[in-house]
């Protein structure tokens, strides 16, 4: 009878034990994503479009997902020991936040996976050897699509018929933006429009270039793409009024914040769909295999507000084509 008893008190410890064991078992995985990016507070909508896609895949954070954010705040030459971090905390993938932000995620390592945040020529700027075949371990979208630059000129010309004389500003310290600019020139020859080249390579030399297009005498001005001049979107809004310099952009960022126009991808559409590469990398799925994914969507927004403070009349055929109009 002892015996038995001893045996009907271990089965019944056992099976007390057995079910929190059998739920350890069962917790999901928390997955660590690192997120590098160059100013979080600029690009909050970004990532939180990325969290989003996330989540409609299934990945609630404090679940089976966690999040390590690390910004330059602006400061592009802390991104590589901000890299440096990331890789040190073992995170399953990193998400990079455009070009820069990718560059350093790559020479910080080349084991852990990689999805770019939208750079402008990842091929270019050497991130992956090819957009059907990224190789490494890097893969994600680009906003890099063909005759953005001569939609855009064509956009400020219907805006300014009378234009001849363009300002082109551009990020030096952005390999990407410099094959922009190439593109942006080589489209200005072609609709007899002359682009003058004007560059920066940290906030602080914004002024310094904005005395000089004002001397310049120009037209108008396109803003090509850029961490550190999206970071300046109401000063360059507030520039081109201050100046009556009709300006266009390739965000609709810029627009909402005072710009006079924009054409180019949705961001927060391409970011969401980052996440989907992130899932299948998860999922055991390598960089290496997937390819790079280019823009299908692309927004025109209009401020007519800031047209009317510059005196422009915009055609009503192009405020029918505009994907929004901000009055």
């Amino acid at each position: 009878m002892r015996r038995r008893r001893e045996f009907i008190t271990l089965l019944g410890g056992a099976l007390a034990v057995w079910p929190l064991a059998a739920h350890a078992q069962q917790a999901p995985k928390i997955s660590r994503i690192g997120i590098l990016v160059q100013t979080q507070v600029e690009r909050k909508h970004l990532i939180d479009a990325f969290k989003r896609g996330l989540y409609e895949l299934g990945y609630v954070e404090g679940q089976n997902v966690a999040f390590e954010i690390r910004s330059a705040e602006g400061q592009t030459d802390r991104l590589p020991k901000l890299a440096t971090e990331l890789v040190n905390l073992q995170v399953a993938v990193i998400f990079a936040d455009g070009t820069v932000a990718a560059q350093a995620a790559k020479q910080a390592t080349n084991e852990i996976p990689i999805v770019m945040g939208s750079p402008g020529d990842p091929v270019g700027t050497g991130l992956v050897g090819s957009l059907a075949h990224p190789g490494g371990n890097l893969t994600g979208t680009t906003t890099q699509a063909l005759e953005l630059s001569q939609k855009r000129l064509q956009l400020f010309k219907e805006l300014v018929p009378s234009a001849a004389r363009l300002a082109v500003l551009w990020d030096s310290s952005n390999r990407a933006s410099a094959e922009n600019w190439r593109e942006t020139e080589d489209a200005a020859r072609t609709l007899d429009i002359e682009a003058r080249s004007f560059t920066l390579s940290v906030p602080a030399e914004l002024e310094e270039v904005f005395r000089a297009i004002q001397k310049a005498a120009v037209d108008g001005l396109i803003v090509l793409p850029s961490g550190i001049l999206f970071s300046q979107k109401r000063h360059l809004a507030e520039f081109g009024i201050k100046y009556r310099l009709p300006t266009i952009f390739e965000q609709r960022e810029h627009v909402e914040a005072g710009g006079l126009a924009c054409y180019g991808p949705n961001l927060s559409e391409l970011y969401r769909h980052d996440a989907s590469f992130v899932s299948k990398i998860l999922k055991g799925a390598k960089p290496a295999d997937l390819p790079v994914e280019q823009p299908t969507k692309f927004d025109l927004v209009i401020n007519l507000k800031t047209a009317k403070a510059l005196g422009l009349t915009v055609p009503p055929s192009l405020l029918a084509t505009a994907d929004e109009v901000i009055e």
